[in-house]
């Protein structure tokens, strides 16, 4: 494989798909090599050819962040330094301390404040609201709270934490990161088991909007140091996993742009002054015609690669602006495009309505797809041989999870 030496590194922080996405997207446009720190030695990233991996279990504590930021920049004091979080944590970390990682790193994060309020659900709501912006009917509840004898929408509704980096910290046997809940008795089970391992924050139970995966939508953007919307992607997700830990996952995206929900959102963005990456997850719900916003994510979505798929390389979006101080004009993808992470005829079978399903079929004949895990020219053995086995698993979960 070529690789050139640039005047800039990409510091990665995570292990799951993110991290080789956006490597994969750095590598794609200026043939650079990506070094990637998280947890574990294991993901898409660890054993590749684009990047060099680094362990470390306490890699998402503050003392360590830190150190790894320090030394990293110190022996390539030479360069910039891309500092780019692929989770909630790490991307957290990097904004609270982005005024004492040293002069060469850059991050092209908002400041943690608000960071940290917008990764909180019941506050993004009052946002959408202030824009127009359709969202779930939605209760708020907080340990210790009296659960209404009747809830203002019927079972079965959703239950997830308020704030996800706070709940992921308290791990518990039966722990999902969405719930779906189909009676009061099952409800009060699970929020005593969530706050009964520790969680602190307030909880959202939810009106549950009717409808498969295929009534989902991922929109992702990119807003510039001053807070301007310079890119937006929206995808129609067509699959999700369906696994406890991973239910949600996005699994097949086709890119589906819509100007008008698009708009809005670039409102909301820039009425913030928002920097960096966002990610939204949104449902149609077919009972008003309104799509329907879940969540904001304050970085790229671990699917990113489906908008460099369609045309809008991740990568280039961070060395335009910080690297060569360019800025790059708005733009919405249009160019129809797939992206999938799990086999084919997994894609065909789970798909169900027929209109999508031709599409899909129609994209995979064409060769207009991506799966971002398997790069040519990156297939060492031993990586391409634990990533071939985590993609034929999906065979077996799905037959297990989906209904």
């Amino acid at each position: 494989m070529e690789f050139r030496d640039m005047e800039f590194i990409p510091m990665l922080f995570g292990g799951d798909i993110n991290t080789y996405s956006v490597a994969r997207a750095f590598y794609e446009e200026y043939k650079v090599k990506s070094y990637v720190f998280g947890k574990f030695a294991t993901g898409p990233s660890y054993g590749s050819r684009i990047t060099v991996y680094t362990a470390n279990q306490k890699i998402d504590t503050d003392e360590v962040f830190l150190e790894t930021v320090e030394k990293f920049c110190k022996e390539h004091k030479d360069k910039k330094v891309l500092t780019i979080g692929c989770g909630d944590s790490y991307v957290a970390l990097i904004s609270k301390h982005k005024n004492e990682l040293p002069e060469n790193a850059v991050a092209p994060y908002i400041d943690f404040e608000l960071m940290n309020s917008l990764q909180q659900k019941e506050l993004f709501y009052k946002l959408c609201e202030k824009h127009g912006i359709d969202y779930p009917g939605t209760l708020v509840y907080r340990d210790g709270d009296t659960l209404p004898e009747k809830l203002p929408f019927i079972f079965p509704v959703i239950l997830k934490p308020s704030n996800g980096i706070n709940y992921w910290e308290h791990e518990f046997p039966t722990q999902e990161k969405v719930y779906t809940i189909s009676d009061r008795a099952e409800l009060i089970k699970v929020i005593n088991d969530i706050y009964g391992a520790g969680y602190e924050d307030s909880l959202i139970i939810q009106d549950m909007i009717p409808g498969n995966d295929e009534f989902m939508r991922v929109l992702t953007s990119y807003s510039d140091h001053e807070g301007k919307v310079r890119m937006m992607c929206l995808g129609h997700v067509l699959l999700e996993e369906h696994t406890p830990h991973g239910k949600g996952n996005h699994a097949v995206i086709i890119t589906e742009p819509q100007e008008e929900l698009m708009k809005k959102v670039k409102n909301l963005l820039e009425d913030l002054h928002y920097i960096g990456f966002s990610n939204f997850d949104i449902k149609y719900d077919s009972r008003d015609g309104k799509y329907k916003f879940f969540e904001i994510n304050t970085r790229q979505g671990r699917s990113n690669f489906y908008v460099t798929g369609s045309g809008l390389n991740v990568a280039r979006y961070f060395v335009e602006e910080y690297i060569y101080g360019r800025s790059l004009p708005f733009t919405m993808a249009k160019r129809e495009h797939l992206w999938l992470v799990v086999p084919k005829p997994v894609a065909k079978k789970y798909v169900k309505d027929p209109e999508n399903k031709k599409k899909l079929k129609k994209l995979l004949k064409e060769g207009r797809f991506v799966n971002p895990v398997f790069m040519k020219g990156d297939l060492k053995l031993h990586r391409t041989l634990r990533m071939l086995k985590q993609h034929v698993s999906h065979y077996k979960k799905y037959k297990q999870y989906y209904n």
